[in-house]
């Protein structure tokens, strides 16, 4: 009995713990094995309930060493530099994962009429930006991230950035609001790409959520 009654409260501390988390990591929108053949399972599984978890906790336990609360991820973005490469880096990560699991999906979709029109604006058409977005993630030297921003000026630009670094950080060289991302993490493509990351983004092209990158393109209108 006495073992059991200890591990109800470990068990219970565990939760209360989590629920008094700073951050959460929100669920997956989708199966693991849903953007199949272009996402297999296991590196969804494996990408989602580790190497993106593992950066909410660490996140959380960052946070809790420095003292410091901040109200989101945004405002930790906008005072970077008042932060240590600890909370910078799974802020990062927590924020981009995020981002990443809502722009992809099993449907098909399109963008929509006012992103098209910026598209045809910024860069002359849906393939230039195709073209422009895959060289840039195939381009990052090392581990990272490729973009679609909406830059200060409200125009859209394609841009890419190192590590866990996003383009909302006040310290990077482009700055603007991410409506598009994509990993260049080998994580994120070696159990099925092996070294072939132009396969592995020709494959996530496919499987692009435009609802929701012209959802994000509108809100910054």
């Amino acid at each position: 009995m006495k073992i059991v009654n200890t591990f109800l409260v470990i068990l219970l501390a565990l939760v209360y713990h989590q629920a008094e988390a700073q951050f959460q990591q929100a669920p997956l929108p989708y199966a693991y094995d849903a953007l199949e053949p272009h996402i297999d399972a296991r590196t969804m599984e494996i990408h989602y309930s580790k190497h993106h978890a593992g950066y909410v906790a660490r996140l959380n336990k960052a946070l809790e060493k420095s003292g410091k609360s901040p109200a989101s991820l945004e405002a930790i973005f906008k005072d970077i530099t008042a932060y240590d490469a600890a909370v910078r880096n799974n802020a990062g990560g927590h924020y981009n994962h995020t981002l990443f699991w809502s722009v992809l999906t099993p449907s098909r979709t399109k963008p929509s009429k006012a992103l098209r029109a910026v598209v045809e604006r910024d860069f002359g058409g849906m393939d230039k930006l195709r073209e422009a977005f895959l060289d840039a993630a195939s381009g990052r030297f090392g581990s990272g991230w490729a973009w679609v921003i909406v830059t200060p000026e409200k125009t859209l630009a394609v841009t890419s950035t190192p590590n866990q670094d996003n383009p909302l950080m006040q310290d990077v060289r482009e700055r603007g609001t991410p409506v598009l991302g994509a990993d260049v993490w080998e994580h994120a493509y070696y159990l099925n790409y092996q070294n072939k990351r132009g396969d592995y983004l020709e494959a996530l092209w496919n499987i692009i959520n435009w609802d929701e990158v012209s959802r994000r393109y509108e809100e910054t209108l």
